[in-house]
């Protein structure tokens, strides 16, 4: 699956429109993803989730979209990035099907709360065409590598993960590499926020750190690196541009 997940890496896009979806999900695809949704591995173990699939008209989300997959979570310490581990996995699973997505941070469901868990936050999806995804990761726009990533040795796999995605395009990280260490930091300069309202941009950012640290732990593997990650909880101390997230001891 880790194979899978890299080779999506460079195919996966975020449809913000989906335009005239010609084609249906099929019962089959349907399937497929209910069973991945059972194999997704979380970042945080000791955290309750659930994931729903419903239909589009069941939310908010009005991008063409055929069905929406909805997040709930307890909360607890890093449940957020919990769920952004957790979502991505999928993200980059829908593409072997030809099914694109998005993540979509204002939509709201009918139900904010399943059984005892609080809804987070849901990725739309509708069938595409194979030619609709991407052709030339690199020429999505994102921040120059200097700007998330300090450091040589493994500067190439860092190359690769400031491709994750974000809300709003933030990418909100930096990794800082140490002896047979990479140091996982949200970032956020004071400031700036881009277009998102004030309140939540902890909020999606946090997500995006989850998203992010799949994407770092998809290109270790790619290479042979083993590592042990340590998780840390992040404070959300806005008096400081970086907040420890994880530290990956590379061996």
């Amino acid at each position: 699956m880790d194979d899978l997940f890299y080779d999506m890496i460079f195919k996966r896009k975020s449809f913000h429109l989906f335009g005239n979806v010609k084609e249906k999900i099929s019962k089959d695809e349907l399937a497929k993803i209910e069973d991945f949704i059972k194999q997704v591995k979380p970042l945080m173990e000791d955290i309750k989730t659930k994931i729903e699939i419903v239909p589009a008209s069941e939310t908010t989300c009005k991008r063409g979209e055929e069905y929406c997959i909805l997040f709930y979570s307890e909360k607890k310490d890093n449940y957020l990035q919990n769920i952004g581990y957790i979502g991505e996995q999928i993200d980059l699973f829908l593409p072997s099907l030809n099914i694109g997505s998005l993540w979509f941070g204002i939509g709201k469901v009918k139900e904010q709360k399943y059984e005892d868990l609080d809804y987070v936050i849901m990725i739309a999806i509708a069938k595409m065409d194979e030619d609709k995804f991407r052709k030339d990761m690199f020429k999505s726009k994102r921040k120059e590598l200097g700007e998330t990533w300090s450091g040589e040795k493994h500067k190439e796999i860092g190359n690769i993960t400031r491709f994750a995605p974000s809300a709003c395009n933030s990418q909100p990280w930096i990794t800082e590499e140490e002896e047979n260490k990479l140091v996982v930091y949200r970032y956020k300069k004071k400031g700036k926020r881009g277009i998102m309202p004030i309140d939540k941009v902890n909020y999606y950012n946090k997500i995006d750190i989850g998203i992010y640290m799949l994407f770092l732990e998809i290109c270790l593997k790619k290479e042979n690196i083993e590592f042990e990650r340590e998780i840390h909880i992040d404070n959300c101390n806005d008096e400081t541009e970086k907040n420890l997230n994880a530290v990956y001891k590379l061996k």
